[in-house]
């Protein structure tokens, strides 16, 4: 589209930095569309018309005489006119065409005719000299020049347009072309040779981009959606009046609007889809009528069999009549599915818009009660449903229709007898419904489905502390639970669906019965081709019937998350105000309309440019007070008001998955001087430093490949960089060290720092900031009981004041003075989290190392280096056939053997079958009737009965294999996955392993064998019809031979495009989910900053129906081609051949196009979905970590007794070949001992803790614990025996029973008493359903600080002679971690304890302490001891003002 750039704005559209940033700042340069229309146009015009007067003057004043016309001159006047005339003609196609596009951009209508104008100047110019005799001008020529060199810019991006669009040729093709889709063919012809790379596919139309699908139905559909509030505010209005109403109605209501939402989203994608949708819809009802010409061409071919004297042109012509039909009709049946299934296409995309921009603006209430798993699923499953829908709907009428016009046509040949079928089909039809009615219920395997992905997702976001806990397996058997259940209603759905395929096959016994009829070749064969049009509407009805109720359940589902309840706009008045930045006037804020709420009358003024600070203790309502000014809230009453923009620093950062410095601009454009400041002041710069490739390293899922400190800062620098008016801070000083904590609040938040003269509202536990705040809220239970400045409350001597004596020693030990945070230099970053890095960066040099990049330059950072997230990738090329043998391998050989043999027995029965009938057609007539009919008839009951019964073992037996491998597949894919090592889960997004778990197991689960069925099934059809064909007309296998080498070319060419195009589009998927996944965690920061219009997601772009169109088109004509040559070769050998088996092989030749094409699809899909099992197998091979239990070990019970650790020479790399993080440790723990391990971020503390619980295995040396080598036992003997209370607190959805004892080994009392040490118990026993306390997703229903209680309670459960303690207070105020710290020396006296401490007051009674310096110690002793020597510990002390 044009760039904005009309009058009023044209002159503001250069001073943006972004216009810059374009042309200046960047390696391809380039100019603004704007400057290109506009100046370049304009300034060789400019020229020409101010000189043009002083030119004209001094020609006139010299008159050399006249110059006769030449042929240059006229050449030259020829060629001005022209160039002139081009601009006019421009200017009518942007007046005509892109009219739309340019209603506030005059300018493009302008430039076109200035210059136009201009060149008739300059041609008036040049007859001016020739009259006034001037041979040559400068004055003309540096116009001339100046227009070439202003028009090689324009040009450029012309060129570059045309070679960088890959246009899709369907918007130029011929008629023909469309209709027979050869323009598709490049595309095929280039799969063929080479792989498809994502970059051949040709860029959508302009109907088909997301951007213009999503606008267009977003529209219609919130209309609609204000529609339906109306209409539910009056229902509510009148209940109102009323009384309460009781509880079946409630439900009863609660159904209807479920269901009045789901029509409402059918309406809207109607409206929207509706009229192409229709375009289809005749072209199928033109494909009917010649399906049903057809026979009746059969029936008159077959009375000309039957003539004597009836001349041979006849035959000709019906033959070649029939081959035209079928011609057309496969035209139009696949004009028909082309357009479905761009339309379904189409609806897809849209409904997953919709549902990303819904995930955006939900509101808390209704975000509690779907998961991000669900929302997942609506996207990926729901939407898919919806697609197959539009695809299928039309059979739902159609059908219905096509039956009754083929039971008319019967009774026309058979009279009466006809009624026999009738009877039948009406038997079937019940049946039918009632087994699809039987399987929509099934259904529930999707709800299993739901909730084994939703497992997964969390099993994924918490691996780090299954590992730690080693509870991989109580959730590998709640995964399998789930499996479990889905797989059982899988099995029953797919038995109920073989029995409904039995009764096709014994309909025609029944159609041919009535004694005084004669059965002749005309009768039996038109009607056989009447049956085999029936079998079509009759199988599609059930499927299109199931598709309907699927699709009915999936718009409901869509329909209530769609309309679920948003975030009022009016909850945050974005007044003006005067001199206040944030007030709340009598506020009361509840998370749900219904639920109690979580702030009570609220009264805050914010002065602008005010710093005020937030304290409380845990679970407060600290962070609610922040999302209440964010209008995250339900407002129960009060108001609330913000002057300005906002910026928001969410407790746990919330990091994209993208570079360090798309992270920090967010969608901003880039100010160098302004990022650099805000770096620095973000104290990121030298962890930039150490990052492989500077600020373009990409950063990991969550920041996986961020420490906690530095997640807190780039999450900070992202909103500082916003220069928003008002910042909103939720303790980002939580999860740094106190001299990273100082120097962030000196630079950023205090009086002096970046921010001194914005509103900040800054929610913390750190008591040394508190006197520099203007205004101190202190919260109790929701309420604000306090607020003054500092000086005020401690003089008032209420809670705060006592509070704040109480910790005024830790306010010492804590706070740091500027000049050691000015003196030290501050390198902040985890060194497991640099050589998660190195591990993921194969492409740096090996002697890399840790040197720090001397220049951070965006120039100099190579592509690939600072990668870490492995993209999907698409694997090349056909599916190998090992593939096929690992499926059939799983499946196991016992099973596969009898399939085929029920296939053949089936096949021959039915080949047994027909023929019988052909010869019963020949049977001379005796006095009006033919011989033996009973017992012909007999026969041919017998045959069809073994052929129904053949049907149903062969699908049974396929679907139970099917289910057999993928509960198979299944088990190795969630081993394979939970037996990785931590780095695979930093390296590997979760959207790929989501969408193993999800599109791949599912498409194991039901594609493959429904495809492999279909496949086999007309396989062996296939193979009947070409003996049925060869038996009537020998000859007809020179035909025959020639098409089937065709047929194997068509097919080749097809199939590797088609796998390719499957399989890029797999791959497209799953960004398509990580982004999503990513968005709803965030959805909080998002809506702050405002930012939701500019994270949709690019959908996806697709190729595949157009391929399957092409490829059946160009079957069918060699299908049509079989037809023919039965005909004619039946015509030709009219003498020699009976009617009823020149009968027999052209109704069978009649079924050829449509096996055809089956196959190939049946096939392709088999194949395209074979490549679930390559991609399901993939982490087969990659790295696994030791085993978990070693058989037969000598471990006793009790291990570890006494808890004394040995460290022997022991060395840890994150990756051979790169620096060591530990070297050299040789050191002994005795029982009971207390450690602190102290050192600078990076010196390789948290290594110590990976290496105990060999979470990375050593590179050299061992460590023993109670004598015993770590190295030798299993892993689940290792970390079950040790305890660690890690970083981050990480709760799964659930009980909070579960979440503390997944195995269920401790008792109520045993959970109670830990609970009670751990603070909780009060807090728990208040819960409605106490230990059974559903947590939400993520723990997100618990504060920060319970969650890290919890994580404390599953420690004292565990009370291992061992515990490691990864700084486990940081999200905690200081009285809670006062309790905290009490709590874990009492119950904690007999075991050792390793403390990796941030906050050096924790540990000044330890035994001894560690000091870690480059992934060495430099120091260990008692702390008096290191203190008295003087050395880097006395030096941290010094500065943590302890000494």
């Amino acid at each position: 589209a044009i760039s904005k750039c009309g009058f009023g704005n044209f002159g503001q559209q250069y001073t943006l930095r972004s216009d810059w940033n374009r042309t200046w700042y960047t390696d391809k340069p380039d100019l603004t569309e704007c400057f290109q229309n506009t100046v370049l146009v304009w300034f060789p015009c400019f020229y020409l018309w101010l000189l043009a007067p002083f030119y004209a003057l001094k020609l006139y004043c010299h008159d050399c005489g006249c110059i006769r016309i030449s042929t240059l001159c006229t050449a030259k006047t020829v060629l001005g006119f022209l160039l002139a005339s081009f601009g006019f003609v421009e200017f009518f196609y942007i007046l005509l065409e892109r009219s739309h596009e340019i209603q506030n951009h005059m300018v493009f209508l302008l430039s076109p005719i200035i210059r136009s104008l201009t060149v008739v100047l300059a041609i008036c110019i040049i007859q001016l000299e020739r009259i006034r005799g001037c041979r040559s001008s400068i004055f003309l020529f540096l116009f001339w020049v100046l227009a070439v060199v202003c028009s090689l810019v324009p040009l450029r991006a012309k060129i570059q347009l045309v070679m960088y669009e890959n246009p899709c040729p369907v918007k130029d093709a011929s008629f023909l072309s469309k209709m027979l889709f050869w323009w598709f063919t490049g595309l095929v012809v280039k799969g063929y040779r080479t792989p498809l790379e994502a970059g051949d596919l040709w860029n959508l139309r302009e109907e088909d981009t997301s951007d213009k699908i999503i606008s267009d139905l977003e529209e219609e559909w919130t209309t609609e959606c204000a529609k339906l509030q109306q209409q539910e505010k009056t229902m509510a209005a009148g209940v109102a009046l009323g009384t309460r109403l009781p509880d079946q109605a409630q439900i009863l209501r609660k159904l209807q609007k479920e269901q009045s939402s789901g029509f409402c989203l059918l309406r809207t994608l109607a409206r929207n889809f509706g009229p192409y949708f229709l375009t289809g819809t005749m072209c199928i009802i033109f494909h009917d009528f010649f399906m049903f010409a057809i026979p009746q061409v059969l029936s008159l071919l077959l009375g000309f069999m039957n003539e004597e004297d009836a001349p041979l042109w006849k035959g000709y012509f019906y033959a070649t009549l029939m081959f035209l039909l079928s011609c057309l009709q496969s035209l139009f049946n696949h004009q028909y599915m082309y357009t479905c299934f761009t339309v379904g296409m189409r609806v897809k995309t849209a409904v997953m818009g919709l549902v990303y921009r819904k995930s955006l603006v939900i509101n808390s209430a209704s975000r509690r009660t779907c998961t991000v798993g669900e929302i997942v699923n609506l996207v990926s499953a729901d939407t898919q449903k919806l697609m197959d829908f539009v695809v299928y709907f039309n059979a739902v009428w159609l059908a219905p229709i096509e039956i009754a016009l083929c039971l008319f046509f019967l009774w026309q040949h058979l009279g009466p007898s006809a009624l026999a079928g009738i009877a039948t089909v009406i038997l079937i039809f019940p049946l039918n419904g009632f087994i699809a009615k039987k399987r929509s219920k099934l259904q529930v395997q999707m709800k299993f489905m739901d909730g084994r992905i939703k497992l997964m997702n969390e099993i994924l976001n918490g691996i780090k502390i299954l590992k730690f806990y080693a509870w991989e397996k109580a959730f590998l058997e709640q995964v399998l639970g789930y499996r479990e259940k889905e797989l059982k209603a899988l099995k029953k759905s797919q038995i109920l669906y073989s029995i409904s395929i039995i009764a096709f096959a014994m309909f025609g016994v029944y159609v041919l019965i009535d004694d005084k009829n004669v059965l002749d070749a005309q009768k039996v064969f038109v009607s056989m081709a009447l049956i085999n049009i029936l079998k079509t509407p009759l199988s599609q009805l059930p499927f299109a019937m199931s598709t309907t109720m699927q699709a009915i359940v999936s718009l409901k589902r869509l329909g209530k998350y769609l309309c679920s309840e948003e975030l009022k706009d009016d909850n945050v008045a974005k007044a003006p105000l005067n001199g206040e930045g944030v007030l709340i006037d009598n506020g009361t804020f509840s998370w749900t309309k219904e639920g109690p709420p979580c702030l009570k009358r609220i009264n805050v003024c914010v002065p602008q440019g005010s710093l005020v600070a937030v304290v409380g203790h845990v679970g407060s309502g600290k962070s609610s007070l922040l999302s209440a000014m964010l209008g995250e809230t339900e407002k129960r009453s009060g108001s609330v008001s913000i002057k300005g923009s906002v910026a928001y620093v969410p407790q746990q950062a919330w990091i994209q998955n993208a570079t360090v410095q798309d992270n920090v601009m967010f969608g901003r454009e880039k100010q160098k001087t302004w990022y650099q400041r805000v770096l620095d002041a973000c104290a990121l710069l030298p962890d930039l430093e150490i990052l492989p490739a500077g600020d373009s390293t990409e950063i990991g899922e969550k920041g996986l490949n961020l420490s906690g400190g530095q997640k807190q800062r780039v999450s900070l620098a992202r909103a500082v960089y916003r220069k928003a008016d008002v910042y909103l801070l939720d303790d980002p000083l939580s999860a740094v060290d106190a001299h990273v904590g100082q120097h962030i609040f000196d630079k950023v938040i205090g009086p002096k720092g970046v921010l001194r003269d914005k509103t900040r509202v800054l929610v913390t536990h750190g008591m040394s900031f508190l006197p520099q705040a203007d205004l101190i809220l202190v919260l109790v239970d929701g309420e604000i009981t306090e607020s003054g400045s500092y000086q005020e409350l401690l003089s008032r001597h209420g809670a705060f004041a006592d509070f704040i004596h109480t910790f005024a020693s830790n306010d010492r030990k804590e706070s740091v003075t500027e000049t050691a945070a000015q003196r030290e230099v501050i390198i902040a970053i985890d060194e497991q989290t640099f050589a998660s890095h190195q591990q993921a960066i194969h492409h740096v040099n090996e002697h890399f190392g840790m040197e720090p990049m001397s220049e951070i330059d965006e120039e100099q950072v190579p592509e690939d280096l600072g990668k870490l997230m492995e993209v999907d990738k698409a694997h090349t090329g056909r599916v190998r056939l090992e593939m096929y043998m690992e499926y059939f391998k799983t499946i196991g050989m016992a099973f596969i053997i009898p399939i085929v043999f029920l296939y053949a027995f089936q096949q021959g029965a039915s080949l047994a079958y027909n023929y019988w009938l052909s010869l019963w057609a020949d049977e001379p007539i005796v006095n009006g009737t033919q011989v033996d009919t009973d017992m012909k008839l007999a026969v041919y009951g017998a045959l069809g009965f073994a052929q129904g019964i053949a049907i149903f073992g062969t699908t049974v037996a396929i679907s139970v294999g099917g289910i057999i491998a993928s509960r198979h597949l299944h088990m190795d894919l969630l081993k394979n996955v939970l037996h990785s090592p931590m780095s695979f889960f930093e390296t590997t997004p979760s959207g790929n392993l989501l969408n193993r778990f999800a599109k791949e197991i599912d498409a194991i689960d039901c594609m493959i064998p429904d495809g492999l069925k279909m496949m086999l099934g007309y396989l062996f059809k296939l193979m009947e019809v070409c003996i049925i064909v060869m038996l009537a007309t020998p000859f007809a296998a020179v035909v025959i031979l020639p098409l089937a080498i065709l047929y194997a070319f068509v097919q080749s060419f097809y199939v590797a495009t088609s796998c390719q195009l499957r399989r890029l589009e797999s791959v497209s998927r799953s960004p398509i989910y990580t982004h999503f996944n990513e968005t709803v965690q965030g959805a909080s920061v998002i809506r702050a900053f405002g930012e939701q219009p500019k994270l949709s997601p690019q959908l996806i772009r697709l190729s595949s129906p157009d391929i399957r169109r092409w490829l059946a088109v160009n079957l069918e004509f060699v299908g049509n081609g079989v037809v023919l040559a039965a005909a004619i070769l039946s015509v030709m050998g009219k003498d020699t051949l009976s009617p009823g088996i020149v009968g027999l092989a052209v109704s069978h030749s009649l079924q050829v196009t449509g096996i055809l094409s089956w196959i190939v699809r049946s096939w392709t899909d088999v194949e395209n979905n074979i490549v679930s099992v390559e991609r399901v197998k993939e982490y087969a091979d990659t790295a696994k970590e030791a085993v978990w239990t070693v058989e037969g070990s000598s471990l006793p019970l009790a291990w570890p007794q006494t808890g004394t650790i040995e460290f022997q020479d022991y060395g840890l790399q994150y990756r051979k070949g790169l620096d060591w993080a530990l070297k050299g440790i040789t050191l002994k723990i005795q029982e009971r001992e207390k450690v602190g391990i102290v050192g600078r971020t990076g010196a390789g503390k948290s290594s110590l803790a990976l290496g105990i619980f060999r979470i990375l295995e050593a590179a050299k040396g061992e460590i023993y614990i109670d004598g015993v080598n770590i190295a030798e036992i299993g892993l689940h003997d290792l970390r079950s025996r040790i305890t660690i209370i890690p970083q981050d607190p990480v709760l799964f959805s659930g009980s909070l029973r579960m979440n503390l004892d997944p195995f269920n080994t401790y008792t109520d009392e045993e959970i109670w008493s830990s609970l009670e040490l751990a603070h909780l118990k009060n807090f728990v026993s208040n819960l409605p359903d106490k230990l059974n306390y559903e947590c939400s997703e993520g723990g997100e229903n618990l504060s920060l600080g319970q969650r890290q209680l919890v994580c404390l309670a599953r420690a004292l459960l565990r009370k291992t002679k061992i515990l490691v303690l990864d700084e486990a207070t940081a999200a905690v105020d200081l009285e809670t971690d006062t309790l905290i710290q009490s709590t874990i020396r009492q119950q904690f006296e007999d075991c050792t304890v390793l403390t990796i401490a941030h906050r050096l007051n924790t540990i000044m009674d330890y035994t001894r302490v560690i000091v870690m310096d480059k992934g060495h110690i430099s120091e260990m002793d008692s702390p008096t001891n290191l203190i008295s020597n003087r050395g880097q510990f006395y030096r941290m002390c010094r500065e943590a003002r302890l000494v």
